[in-house]
């Protein structure tokens, strides 16, 4: 026996959800060519919030461990070169200047940094210490971070995902299958810490995180070398957690290889203007 859903009731319903989500650009192109319009059907404030909130719960747990902020001189290191950067996200939003930036650590051997949604950044000393970073590069890392939340790629995919839940509640109700509801706070967590960023997500992060780090006085060249290292961290083994699968390390290194060369001269600027003053 065929279960016929009526689409009829369906469609309106989704295309209702559609209509009241909003479809526009959130940052200017930089220098880098990010122009793709995005879908956000969930509120900036809205996601700001949970964001805070599921942040704040990650600091209580590593501070109930022992385990957040426990090398001042690292985290003081951190917070001077997101410092230093936050200026200049007003080359792609100026709001962004006033966003309440943070970073903070969890001494942890875990390869990873993450950022949820309200500028709230998470690095993990692993990181730093298995990959010997110098500041050029945390800066790039720290771009990177800051770039997926100048391009609310959390409020994008949750609004995707939001959308095919509800598609999900509503045949639920038609077949009597209950499920498809979003759960925001879980969203945002999955979405900071969890879930990998798509290919798309990866490559607009890594051309505004190195234009930022340009525009800080850092050199944008020294992505490449950190996505080289961990390649052949990742040969005959998982990937760190802080990779995504896609896209590969030859496009991401050909990709970065090709933007940090068109970056250099702000770049050059930006160390001159720091040697003026």
């Amino acid at each position: 026996m065929k279960i016929r859903f009526q689409t009829s009731t369906l469609t309106p319903l989704l295309i209702g959800l559609l209509l009241m989500g909003c479809t526009t650009t959130s940052t200017s192109p930089g220098l880098v060519d990010i122009n793709r319009s995005q879908f956000f059907l969930i509120s900036q404030a809205e996601l700001v919030k949970a964001g805070r909130e599921a942040y704040q719960t990650v600091k209580n747990e590593a501070r109930e461990a022992g385990t957040l902020n426990q090398d001042p001189v690292m985290l003081a290191r951190l917070t001077r070169i997101l410092d230093e950067m936050i200026p200049y996200t007003a080359h792609f939003r100026p709001d962004a200047v006033n966003w309440n930036w943070e970073v903070n650590l969890i001494q942890d051997d875990t390869i990873n940094a993450w950022v949820m949604p309200g500028g709230k950044i998470m690095f993990y000393s692993g990181l730093i210490e298995q990959l010997s970073l110098n500041d050029d590069e945390i800066a790039a890392i720290m771009g990177h971070e800051m770039a997926h939340e100048l391009r609310e790629h959390a409020r994008e995919r949750i609004s995707q995902a939001q959308v095919g839940s509800v598609g999900l509640s509503v045949v639920g109700q038609l077949t009597g299958v209950q499920g498809g509801v979003l759960d925001l706070a879980d969203a945002v967590m999955n979405v900071g810490i969890l879930l990998p960023f798509s290919r798309v997500h990866e490559v607009e992060a890594d051309r505004i995180g190195i234009e930022l780090a340009a525009r800080s006085g850092y050199d944008p060249a020294a992505a490449i070398g950190i996505w080289e290292r961990m390649a052949k961290l990742s040969q005959g083994g998982a990937p760190p957690e802080f990779l995504s699968t896609h896209p590969s390390y030859d496009s991401r290194i050909s990709d970065l290889t090709r933007y940090s060369a068109r970056l250099q001269p702000i770049y050059q600027q930006a160390l001159a203007e720091r040697k003026a003053n």
